[in-house]
């Protein structure tokens, strides 16, 4: 195939003088070469017959077969690379043969295999090396020999790059791969170029060879096409390079890392420039999808990346730094709009197109609204800096303004390789945070300690700081929440080496803060606003504000609803940043936990009055206008979130705001449809969707129903079940309040007043008339499934002080409206919103004591239990464990015999029946149906009934129970016939107890340790005549001893602390009390297995002190003699225990605790007596007497 010249028309014919003379030179040459012995030296022939003709023999290779000459040419430099380097002209030889390749492949392409590719770039290495080994060893001072070496150097590596681009082909992976490793050698062997220096000190001369490189360039020339190569073969075949070339490829930029770290300050010019950008767009290409890990190399690549984000800026004058504390100072005064509107009218340079710029067009107006986006690079304020989408691409300016953008090509560079590697690895990056943000000072421009924020603050080139505003929404979405949430400020004057992590990232935070906020104020670009807003959002859910200044929250909001209120440049762009911005103040109302200051800011708003003002500025009249813009969804849905944060976090302000919310929810329902609207504000752009209003209308009704929550005093679901722990001694000591996300946060009342007060209940009531009578009635029965979920919501958020003060026709609606959505609604989110709030409301006395509404909430909870849909079936089994709840606590409270459920023994059976179903399902299916069993298995019958008296225990929940006549009348009428049922029921229960233990998560575990609790207070249950006894016992010490889990260790001893006599524990007393000691005296060398446990440490030592001061009043009533030699055998261990718990027993000053403190003293009492009894049997007297005495000192 004939090679083909750059503009020639048609190939000349292969018999033209240019070719002849080509043929002859290179037949003689061959000739020549197989003399023996040969008259001239090969460096005599070559430069003779080829190099002495090189432009003619670049003529020639035109017009020849593009094989003839490629055969040449391998012969060539075959007979080049034989050639011994000793030789004094080997040099110029190297050289004048890479030139001559370099403009023959410029013009010829090739069509070269695997071997001939081999050749090339083996020839290539020889002369390669040849030449860096020269440049390496050459006088620095001249300069000029370097770069006699070096440029040809490059010829070298642009000939092969020729080549490749040339070779319209597919390369094969195995070609690729030699030509990078060839590259990487490259590389490596430049680094020990002296002239890697700026190239200045090569400008004196010129080398006098007839070269078309200037004399100027250096080895960093030569890297720059090293590297550009080889963004070349990654960005073409990158993927499919083996592992071990990447690490190769990782371990040569790690030794440029190195280099340039070990280097003093990057130099700032155009050669260096290029370079620089060409190893950081190469760096970039292997850190998008790296293939072996970079954990290793993160830390020396952010030291040196941080080098290059004010790269091209350190020459600049004061005056160009962010404009605080300076001359500046008056715009800085200004409202954000007035200086936005300064800024605008100011003597800028608008943009020109290339081909105007040389022309004298002054007396041309352009119009500065079109062109707001081009702000000349030495415009002095970062506010509103940015650069002209062609920034990057007209080539024709001044070579100052060319400057400036090459070196923030290089800033950018930089910053995506940050970006890369937070990406890469986030968990290596946030080691590096503190090198990355700001720890003081962000508002001052310091150069020497450049940050992303110094760019994005500082920086003159827009697409820099959209970079680094990229690049900081990746670095802090990258970062551990865990990570950042240790974050605490401290003021502190002291200055040293060391400062805590928790500081370091509180310092970070805190300048975070003050950059972002600074700039949402005075920024207004739109696309650089947004992604501002995107990096507030991000901070905002990173920040511990409990542990940061306390002012801070509220200057965030304030900042936010500033800009608001200012309003944005763009109209085009309005609409997504108002809707950004109310996004921001939903994430910092939504803190949790609450602030005092935002409550105190709030209160102070609505106590103004600013209902009814429209002129009123603060933050809820600000979300109050915004969500009533209904023509806008998008804005008006990110304002009802707001509101929906406000009122979850701040509930003692939905009072004074209820008729703004009322009015608010109304006028939704009476004006969004699910049509779209015919008409719409022109301020917005985007016609609004019925999904959209759908979303519009739900959060509205969220609105109302977080608001109806707050005013009513809603706490979560009524527990019936563990007040008794209350009053339990070591128990109550570490009792954790329990957070129930969807109950408003009452913990700043809390503070002062643990109750809800009387006058908000009050006003509950009247909100929630005011609600069913106005609201409900319009979205029970919407069309909308969606809508319809979130009104029967509404019901779960109802006390009970509120429902018992309805009339009972609105008691019937409310139960007959969950009912029919429950039982008839055909969406299945709107019967699992049904069913949890028929599991809220079931716990209701009014409710639980009705057998009428039972029989109707356990039908439709039966019903739901069938679903298809798991997420149906979750929240029907836990409608269904509440019922049972309820059920078992009416039967507690109720006289003896005359108990709700027995009345109805077909209640239990459907209910047991519903639940053993349940327990094969799903986990968090599985985990509701055992806590029901548990209260189920609790109120079941029998007729082995034990009637022996009980004493009132510390427990303080049962009754003494005395055996007579009526009693035992009453107990007959409850042994029927079906008592052998209750048994097999009962079985079958236990079944299901052990077989959620071996097959549930840790949540059914926990559940079944609760339930076989609840199993054990059955009364009417003789334990130790169950066979399954001592299989359960013994799965409660297994979980104990082995539960990784803390909460499921603390249920088990609590389980185990259940039965009241020796006689219950059956067989397995023994092993009990000899495994509960063994943790109890280890309890101090227990692992902690992760960091969710650590805060439940104290719970379980409690709770393991209760269960073994329980079992021990019992160990003087067994006959077990080995469990009896235990004891003596741990006797003094078990003294030196009672002893720091009678210690720890006295240690309290509240009046309060007193009662408490002897109920503990009772019980270490009480079991120093029974072991005092077992030594004296043991004829332990010396023994027996320390604990007397230890008894006595109480």
């Amino acid at each position: 195939m004939a090679g083909t010249g750059f503009g020639a028309t048609a190939p000349a014919p292969s018999s033209t003088p240019l070719a002849r003379s080509w043929r002859t030179a290179f037949l003689t040459l061959r000739d020549e070469t197989l003399t023996i012995p040969p008259r001239n030296s090969s460096a005599q022939m070559l430069d003779n017959l080829i190099f002495s003709h090189s432009n003619a023999m670049v003529s020639a290779a035109v017009e020849l077969p593009s094989h003839e000459v490629l055969s040449d040419i391998l012969f060539m430099m075959e007979l080049v690379s034989a050639t011994s380097s000793d030789e004094e002209d080997c040099t110029h030889i190297y050289t004048q043969t890479s030139l001559l390749i370099h403009d023959i492949c410029s013009r010829v392409s090739f069509d070269m295999n695997f071997s001939s590719f081999s050749s090339v770039l083996n020839c290539f290495g020889k002369m390669l090396n040849l030449f860096l080994r020269k440049a390496a060893t050459s006088d620095g001072v001249v300069g000029v020999s370097s770069a006699t070496t070096i440029i040809p150097a490059i010829e070298c590596l642009q000939a092969i790059r020729c080549i490749i681009t040339l070779s319209h082909r597919r390369w094969l992976q195995s070609e690729d791969t030699i030509l990078v490793k060839f590259l990487l050698d490259v590389i490596v062997c430049s680094y020990g170029v002296s002239c890697w220096m700026p190239h200045s000190i090569c400008k004196e001369k010129s080398t006098g060879n007839n070269m078309r490189f200037s004399t100027e360039r250096s080895s960093s020339e030569l890297q720059t096409v090293a590297f550009e190569m080889l963004s070349e073969v990654i960005s073409r075949a990158g993927s499919s390079f083996p592992v071990d070339i990447w690490r190769s490829i990782f371990e040569v930029f790690r030794k440029t890392m190195d280099v340039l770290a070990l280097k003093p300050p990057v130099v700032e010019d155009s050669v260096m420039s290029r370079f620089y950008e060409s190893f950081l767009c190469c760096l970039h290409l292997i850190l998008v999808d790296p293939k072996c890990s970079v954990s290793d190399h993160v830390s020396v690549f952010v030291a040196v990346l941080r080098k290059f984000l004010i790269y091209g800026l350190s020459g600049r004058t004061p005056g160009t730094s962010l404009p605080v504390g300076h001359e500046k100072k008056e715009l800085n005064n200004m409202s954000p709009k007035a200086s936005r509107e300064k800024l605008n009218k100011s003597d800028h340079s608008t943009y020109r197109p290339p081909h105007l710029r040389k022309r004298d067009c002054l007396n041309v107006k352009h119009n500065r609204a079109r062109h707001s986006q081009y702000i000349s690079d030495s415009e002095s304020s970062t506010i509103n800096v940015t650069s002209s989408d062609s920034e990057f691409s007209d080539g024709d300016g001044s070579v100052k303004d060319s400057g400036r953008v090459q070196n923030s090509r290089v800033r950018i560079a930089a910053i995506t390789c940050i970006q890369d590697l937070c990406q890469a690895d986030s968990k290596s990056l946030s080691m590096q945070c503190s090198l990355l943000l700001p720890t003081s000072d962000v508002l001052q421009q310091r150069m020497h300690d450049a940050t992303l924020m110094t760019c994005l603050l500082f920086d003159p080139c827009l697409k820099a700081r959209m970079a680094s505003a990229s690049t900081l929404v990746t670095l802090l979405d990258g970062l551990s929440s865990i990570f950042l949430q240790v974050a605490e400020y401290k003021e502190s004057n002291k200055f040293g080496s060391f400062m805590a992590l928790s500081s370091s990232l509180g310092k970070i935070l805190l300048e975070l803060h003050r950059g972002l906020l600074y700039l949402v104020e005075h920024e207004a670009h739109s696309k650089l606003l947004a992604l501002l807003f995107k990096i507030i959002k991000l901070v905002i859910l990173s920040t511990p504000y409990s542990r940061m200044p306390p002012t801070l929250l509220p200057i965030v909001i304030t900042s936010i609803r500033t800009r608001i209120e200012e309003g944005f440049w763009l109209k085009s762009d309005r609409s997504s940043l108002l809707a950004a911005a109310i996004g921001c103040l939903t994430l910092a109302l939504s803190t949790s936990p609450s602030s005092a200051q935002i409550r105190k800011m709030l209160c102070d708003e609505v106590s103004s009055g600013y209902i009814g003002n429209e002129k009123k500025s603060g933050v809820l009249s600000t979300l109050f206008e915004y969500s009533m813009q209904w023509s806008c969804p998008t804005i008006c849905l990110e304002a009802l979130q707001a509101l929906k944060a406000a009122s979850h976090n701040y509930p003692n302000i939905v009072a004074a705001c209820w008729e703004q919310i009322s009015a608010m929810v109304y006028g939704f329902l009476s004006t969004i449809c699910l049509e779209t609207p015919s008409r719409q504000s022109s301020e917005h752009v985007g016609s609004p969707t019925p999904v959209i209003n759908e979303k519009v209308l739900v959060t509205a009704i969220k609105v109302l129903d977080e608001g109806l929550r707050a005013v009513s005093g809603f706490q979560g679901t009524e527990d019936l079940s563990d007040d008794k722990l209350m009053g339990v001694p070591f128990a109550s000591d570490c009792i954790r309040m329990k957070k129930v996300s969807s109950a408003p946060s009452y913990e700043l009342e809390c503070k002062d007043d643990i109750v809800v007060n009387f006058e908000a209940c009050e006003s509950g009531i009247q909100q929630w008339h005011e609600a069913i009578e106005k609201h409900m009635p319009l979205i029970l029965c919407h069309s909308s499934a969606m809508v319809r979920a979130a009104s029967v919501t509404c019901f779960a958020g109802m006390t009970s002080s509120v429902f018992i003060c309805f009339t009972k026709e609105k008691q019937d609606f409310i139960l007959s409206s969950l009912v029919h959505a429950a039982v008839r609604d055909n969406v299945p989110s709107v019967r699992s919103a049904a069913c949890r709030a028929i599991g809220i409301i079931s716990c209701f006395p009014q409710v639980c004591q009705s057998a009428e509404v039972l029989d109707k909430f356990i039908h439709a909870v039966e019903k739901n239990s069938h679903d298809v849909l798991i997420s149906v079936r979750i929240t029907a089994s836990w409608a269904l464990a509440n019922i049972c709840d309820a059920i078992c606590h009416s039967d507690r409270i109720l006289p003896f015999g005359q108990t709700g459920s027995n009345s109805n023994p077909q209640l239990i059976v459907s209910l047991s029946e519903c639940a053993l179903h349940l327990t094969e399902d799903g986990d968090k299916v599985k985990s509701n149906a055992v806590r029901a069993l548990g209260y189920i298995s609790r109120i079941l019958k029998f007729s082995t009934s034990k009637f022996q008296d009980t004493t009132l225990d510390y427990h303080g929940c049962r009754t003494a129970t005395y055996l007579n006549s009526e009693n035992l009348m009453v107990s007959q009428q409850c042994c029927t016939s079906d008592s052998l049922q209750d048994f097999n029921r009962l079985e079958r229960i236990v079944q299901a107890f052990i077989s959620c233990i071996n097959t549930g998560n840790v949540k059914v575990q926990w559940n079944v340790c609760h339930a076989l609790g609840n199993l054990f207070l059955n009364e009417t249950l003789r334990l130790q005549d169950m066979d399954w006894s001592p299989v359960v016992y013994g799965i409660l010490l297994q979980l104990l001893r082995d539960s990784s889990n803390f909460k499921i260790r603390i249920q088990a001893a609590a389980a185990l602390a259940v039965p009241v006599s020796v006689q219950d524990y059956g067989p397995s007393f023994s092993e009990i009390v000899q495994s509960i000691e063994h943790l109890m005296e280890n309890i101090e060398e227990d692992q902690i297995s992760g960091p969710s446990n650590f805060k439940y440490r104290v719970s379980l030592q409690k709770q393991l002190t209760l269960t073994m001061l329980h079992i021990l009043r019992f160990t003087s009533s067994t006959n077990d003699q080995q469990l009896k030699d235990f004891l003596v055998k741990k006797a003094s261990i078990l003294e030196d225990w009672f002893k720091g718990l009678c210690s720890s027993a006295e240690e309290t000053n509240d009046v309060q605790d007193k009662c408490t403190v002897d109920r503990k003293r009772v019980m270490i009492s009480s079991a120093i007596q029974s072991l005092i009894e077992v030594y004296k049997e043991k004829k332990q007297d010396a023994i027996a007497q320390k604990f007397e005495e230890l008894k006595n000192n109480m």
